[in-house]
């Protein structure tokens, strides 16, 4: 896989990157990577796009809260770091009870993502657990909610959570087809412990089977924590994605 279609989440290094931008970064780039994906980028958009540059990175995704924030500083901060899709990165539980709720979570979308266009943008969605735990009219939640979306709201598929939440993944991958331009590729146990998630390939997500149902999506890497160093698993997981062992 090339390496320009392997992201890092740069949540999964926050405790790092908070302490040291720059040299986060640029141990990212040093374990292989070519593309980021920020977070809570708003208010260091400027320092962060020179690193960006400074370390051969690019970040076409973002997460952001678009549902909720100051849309116009986050669409100047994503241009600014030459991102194209920003995903919002969750609508709380209870607002997913019911279809008409769903539906009002695709409308919100929508909108923004008509707004959002006028700059360049495509907006888009990412999961987790519940948007699949919950079913309405004996669907999955989050398909009921891509019944609803426009054309051009992407999502961003979290493979670890929806596997939490219940999901046949690479089934729900093949639903939601082209829709589905991102993944989280996260492994572990398939529980609720952050701390027990692992390198991609290490657990027991069946990640050669998730690559295969989506062979066009970007691969994100994600840990939402890890007991240990968390450079190990973030280069090891680059290492099994960019390796023949991917789709072996």
């Amino acid at each position: 896989m090339p390496r320009d279609e392997i992201s890092l989440q740069l949540y999964t290094v926050r405790s790092p990157l908070e302490e040291d931008l720059e040299g986060t970064l640029a141990r990212v780039a040093e374990l292989g990577y070519r593309t980021v994906e920020p977070y809570g980028f708003v208010n260091r958009a400027e320092r962060m796009a020179e690193a960006l540059t400074e370390y051969g990175l690019s970040a076409p995704t973002a997460h952001a809260a678009l549902l909720r924030d100051d849309r116009a500083a986050i669409y100047a901060a994503a241009r600014r770091l030459g991102v194209t899709t920003v995903i919002v990165p969750m609508v709380k539980a209870e607002h997913w009870q019911t279809a008409d709720d769903i539906k009002g979570i695709a409308q919100d979308l929508n909108r923004v993502a008509a707004e959002a266009a006028d700059h360049g943008l495509t907006v888009g969605y990412h999961n987790h657990h519940f948007e699949l735990e919950l079913k309405v009219d004996g669907g999955h939640a989050l398909e009921v909610l891509a019944d609803h979306l426009a054309d051009e709201v992407i999502l961003e598929v979290d493979t670890y959570w929806a596997a939490v939440g219940g999901a046949d993944v690479p089934v729900l991958l093949t639903r939601l087809g082209d829709r589905v331009t991102a993944l989280h590729m996260k492994d572990g146990d398939r529980s609720m412990n952050n701390k027990a998630q692992v390198a991609v390939g290490d657990g027991v997500i069946p990640v050669k089977d998730i690559l295969a149902a989506a062979p066009t999506a970007l691969r994100v890497v994600e840990l939402d924590d890890f007991e240990g160093d968390i450079f190990d698993p973030v280069a090891k997981s680059f290492s099994f994605l960019s390796g023949k062992d991917a789709l072996a």
